[in-house]
C-alpha cells in the first residue's frame, strides 16, 4: 500500500525537494504553503505522516500539530518536524505535542529518509 505524505512548508522550494525524495522511496506526496492550509488537508484526506516546518505565516508547525493532536488524537499521523530551530527547548515542545521526529534544515535524502525509517515510516 503506498503511503502518504502531507509536507508542511512555506518555502516552495523546501516542498519540490522533499517531495521529490519521498515520491523517489514510494510515498503519494500532497502539499500545504501553511498550518490552517494543512489542517485543511488533513480534514480532506488524513495522510499517513505529515513532514512539518516550524515557522510558517497563518499558522505556526507547533499550532498546527497541537491542533491537530487535539481533533485527532496522540499517534495518527506521524509528524516529522523539518525547521531551522536548533534550540533544545523546540525539539522538547515539538515532541511534548506528539511529533515523532525532528529534522534539522538543510536536509538532504539520507537525513530525510533516515528519520522517516526511525520514524517506522519506511
Amino acid at each position: 500500500m503506498v503511503q502518504s505524505c502531507l509536507v508542511v512548508d512555506d518555502s516552495r522550494v523546501v516542498r519540490k525537494v522533499a517531495r521529490r525524495i519521498l515520491e523517489g522511496h514510494g510515498f503519494a506526496v500532497r502539499e500545504a504553503g501553511d498550518g490552517q492550509q494543512a489542517l485543511d488537508a488533513c480534514e480532506m484526506a488524513m495522510p499517513d505522516c505529515v513532514l512539518l516546518d516550524w515557522n510558517m505565516p497563518v499558522m505556526s508547525g507547533i499550532e498546527f500539530l497541537k491542533a491537530l493532536r487535539a481533533k485527532y488524537g496522540p499517534d495518527h499521523p506521524s509528524v516529522v518536524f523539518c525547521t531551522t530551530e536548533t534550540d533544545m527547548a523546540y525539539i522538547e515542545q515539538a515532541i511534548a505535542h506528539g511529533a515523532q521526529e525532528f529534522i534539522m534544515k538543510p536536509f538532504d535524502e539520507d537525513i530525510l529518509i533516515g528519520k522517516f525509517t526511525q520514524a517506522g515510516l519506511l
